[in-house]
């Protein structure tokens, strides 16, 4: 078994739901880590069905619980790589200190995306055929030249508006992402995040989440069974 096979067995048997290897030469904040590893891990389908009006205290713990198992992943990737001689460095899957203007230097969807694990939707997260976007991700940024997939430029979404729809301040515009658009070209963070904030000042919710685009989501739909 080659070191890439052993590596994703080992953080699929360990909880993730998909992993997927990208070249990121022309993205990396980090030139002398150009290569990435993109792990994600599934949230709990029960807990996403109840999703309904906004976000739950189920919802809460559940976004907590997913971030530390994404870190416990993140930790395991980023030890078999250095174990190899080669360099890496596993980025957190949260962002506890929200950056000025709401854009990480190299968001965890991008490398999904240049991994070929999924496609960005007209909310602006990440979605997959076999999830939806009932998903959590974190990456490993690393030197050490990985068998990269085929990277996904263009959204499946098609004529679907669900997310659309249902978003309660109107933030996703109804456009569809492709790699040369910017996130402001088809969605407003701003909405999104004035949305989020209300819910993290309630003490049984305290997150920057929602997750109503998450359940609206035709192929989150299939995932959870409704």
């Amino acid at each position: 078994m080659d070191f890439f096979t052993e590596l994703k067995e080992r953080l699929l048997d360990s909880g993730a739901a998909l992993v997927g290897f990208a070249d990121l030469h022309d993205v990396t904040p980090y030139p002398e880590l150009p290569y990435g590893v993109s792990i994600g891990y599934p949230l709990d389908p029960e807990v996403i069905k109840g999703i309904v009006n906004g976000p739950t205290p189920d919802y809460a713990k559940l976004y907590d619980h997913a971030n530390q198992s994404l870190s416990r992943l993140g930790s395991m990737a980023e030890k078999m790589i250095l174990s190899m001689g080669a360099k890496a460095k596993s980025l957190p899957p949260t962002v506890h200190e929200v950056p000025s203007d709401l854009r990480m230097p190299l968001p965890h969807k991008t490398v999904a995306t240049r991994s070929g694990l999924g496609w960005i939707g007209k909310c602006a997260l990440l979605v997959t055929e076999e999830y939806g976007s009932a998903l959590r991700f974190t990456s490993i940024l690393t030197d050490l030249e990985v068998p990269f997939g085929k990277p996904v430029v263009q959204s499946k979404c098609g004529d679907c508006k669900c997310c659309v729809k249902i978003c309660p301040v109107s933030a996703p515009s109804g456009k569809n992402w492709n790699v040369a658009l910017d996130r402001e070209d088809f969605f407003d963070v701003w909405k999104c995040y004035e949305r989020t904030k209300i819910e993290a000042s309630k003490p049984d919710i305290g997150k920057l989440i929602c997750g109503m685009c998450i359940v609206a989501c035709p192929y989150t739909r299939k995932y959870i069974g409704g």
